[in-house]
Parts: C-alpha cells; sequence; structure tokens
C-alpha cells in the first residue's frame, strides 16, 4: 500500500495555486476586471487569497461581492464584516448588499435555498454591470461536485445533470461565470489557509441537516465512503467526465431534433411539431424539452424524472385521449392540430411574474 505524501507548507501553497492556474490562466483574467463572490467560508477566502497572490501583473482588478441573506442574524452581520476586513487588507474594493431572504421567499411563495440562489446570482450580474466586470469567480470545489452529482443521481437526473457543476457558464451575455477551483478538494483548501495561518467562517446553517444537500455532506457521503468504497468522491468525479462526452454526442443530436421541431419560441410560449415530436426518439425528445425549459429560463425544480416523461408520453401517445398537459409552476402543455403548445402563465407575486 502506498504511503501517504506529506506535504511542505510550500508545497501545499503552490498545489492549490498551481490547480487553480490550470483551470483558469491568469493570463485570461489580469487585465481585466474580476468580481470574486466571497461568503467568508473556507473555499470562498481561500480563493480570494489566491487570486489576489496570482495577480501579479495586468491592468484589471479583482472587486469583491458578498451577500448577506439576513437569515442568521448577528452571525451574517459578523460574516459581511469579516468580508469587508478581508478585503481591505488584501486591497480589493468590496461590494455587499443585504437581502431578506425569509421575507422574499414568503411572498413569491418559494422555497429559501431557491431565493436565496437567485438573489444571489442576481446580485453577481447587477454588481458586474455596475462595475464591469469581465468574470464572475465563485470557489466550487471537487467536493462540491462530487455532492452535486450524487445529489441529482438521488433526484432522478439524466446524462446532463450527472456532468454536475460546469467550469464555465454564462450569466449573461457579457459575463461568464468562473469556477476555478472544481479540481481542488476541500482537504486541499483547508491546508492552503492553514499555511497562511488565515482564519475564515464557518455558516452554522452548512451543518443543518434538515436540508438534503447537507444530508449528502455530512451523512450519506461520509457513510458511503466508510462503508462502501474508500475512492466513492473519486468515482463521482469519473461519472461526471465521463457524462460530460456523452453530453456532447446527446446535445448534436438534441440539435437536429430543435431545428425540425420547434415552430415558435416566445418568451412564455413555445411551439412544436406534433409530427416531428411524435416521430423523435423518446430520450431524445426529453432532452430537447429540458433544454427548451433551461433556454426560456422557466421554473424547473420540481420538474423531474416523472414531469419530463409525462411530458413526452403526452406528445407522443394517443391524441384524441388528451388534449391537455398542467405541469408545475403554472405551465401547461395542449395539443392544437398539428402543433403542440407550451405556454408559461408566471404565477402572481412570483419574482418572474414582476419582470
Amino acid at each position: 500500500m502506498a504511503e501517504d505524501i506529506v506535504w511542505s507548507d510550500a508545497e501545499l501553497t503552490c498545489l492549490l495555486e498551481a490547480k487553480i492556474c490550470a483551470a483558469w490562466p491568469p493570463e485570461v483574467w489580469q487585465s481585466v476586471t474580476v468580481l470574486v463572490a466571497v461568503s467568508g467560508g473556507a473555499d470562498s477566502v481561500a480563493l480570494l487569497r489566491a487570486l489576489s497572490r496570482l495577480k501579479t501583473s495586468g491592468e484589471g482588478s479583482l472587486h469583491v461581492a458578498h451577500l448577506n441573506h439576513g437569515l442568521r442574524s448577528d452571525e451574517a452581520n459578523a460574516d459581511q464584516h469579516f468580508v469587508q476586513e478581508l478585503s481591505q487588507i488584501l486591497g480589493h474594493c468590496c461590494h455587499v448588499k443585504q437581502v431578506d431572504v425569509n421575507r422574499l421567499a414568503s411572498v413569491r411563495g418559494e422555497g429559501i435555498e431557491e431565493v436565496a440562489r437567485e438573489v444571489r446570482y442576481d446580485f453577481f450580474i447587477e454588481t458586474a454591470q455596475r462595475i464591469g466586470a469581465r468574470f464572475v469567480a465563485t470557489a466550487h470545489t471537487s467536493d462540491d461536485q462530487a455532492e452535486t452529482v450524487l445529489y441529482r443521481v438521488l433526484r432522478g437526473t439524466g446524462i446532463a445533470g450527472l456532468r454536475g457543476i460546469p467550469v464555465y457558464r454564462s450569466l449573461n451575455d457579457l459575463t461568464p461565470l468562473v469556477r476555478p477551483m472544481l479540481n481542488a478538494s476541500r482537504d486541499e483548501v483547508l491546508a492552503y489557509l492553514a499555511t497562511w495561518n488565515q482564519d475564515f467562517r464557518s455558516d452554522s446553517s452548512n451543518t443543518d441537516t434538515r436540508y438534503m444537500r447537507n444530508r449528502i455532506r455530512h451523512e450519506l457521503l461520509p457513510r458511503l465512503m466508510s462503508d462502501y468504497h474508500p475512492r466513492t468522491r473519486e468515482s463521482l468525479l469519473r461519472l461526471s467526465d465521463l457524462a460530460e462526452g456523452a453530453q456532447r454526442i446527446v446535445d448534436d443530436r438534441v440539435d437536429e431534433l430543435a431545428s425540425k421541431a420547434i415552430r415558435t419560441q416566445a418568451p412564455n410560449l413555445v411551439e412544436l411539431s406534433l409530427e416531428a415530436g411524435c416521430a423523435a426518439d423518446p430520450f431524445l425528445l426529453r432532452e430537447l424539452l429540458i433544454r427548451i425549459w433551461r433556454e426560456q429560463d422557466w421554473p424547473r425544480q420540481s420538474m423531474g424524472w416523472e414531469q419530463w416523461s409525462s411530458t413526452a408520453s403526452f406528445i407522443q401517445g394517443d391524441h384524441r385521449s388528451q388534449t391537455s398537459l398542467n405541469l408545475p409552476a403554472g405551465i401547461q402543455v395542449l395539443r392544437r392540430g398539428d402543433v403542440i403548445k407550451i405556454e408559461f402563465t408566471p404565477i402572481v407575486g412570483s419574482k418572474r411574474s414582476s419582470e
């Protein structure tokens, strides 16, 4: 059995920074404005410190974004103060916003986690536009990747979901979001911070096992690794890599189907050719539906395997037995002659109904 590798402090520092450079070379971002999302937790603090060290030239600047969700009262305010102080020490401008997520979730009739995520990314987009940021950087790690893949397996996902978290994704037409630490582990992050004697904040809600993601992180994944296979995390990451390659092939086939099937695509309405939908492979039809929801930015939180399958079956089923199908979040699928109409009616009080 191979001996455990013991890293020196200098090697630990180089290891994390080298992984960040491999995923996101400094020459790509040193001459532009970068907005770094910092909660105050270990991962985001490590990312900020590493990027600060790696930015050795260029006319660009690093800015910090911190959203106070107002969910943990004094603890949340202490997080905000910590991030503002760290930003000042490192010489970066810190942009802060406070939002009452509990109240907003109640008004919208949505879950706290979903609303918190929405307001967080809205804040990133607003701030990036205001300061002219070319990139927004977040501190997701390989542990987050493995937990996300397992979470999606449990919820019932397709190949696309098994890809997990992408390194890059578009926030809007101008600003991509980048996750340069997806190839680094949480242990490597903690070791990096230890070499600098760098403090960080611990969010008490991250240990609340009422939330499924926390149960996966603190209960399920450790149990799988201790009782079933010690390299479960690595297996999930490998599955994510394989799914990425497979999905590229699927995407090409869905492109072909979309060109044949989609007749109309407006903000709250998509019309499909019934003939093309009926002739499609059921798997590809489900993938097309998922793509439509994503491109339309329609709510997908309640759309699981059962909903995607029932929608595909409705399109390809007996045309006389059923003419409409109601789906979550105010979405209705209608059969009208040789056309399938998918209509979204935003629920009054939701964010989308006010846009």
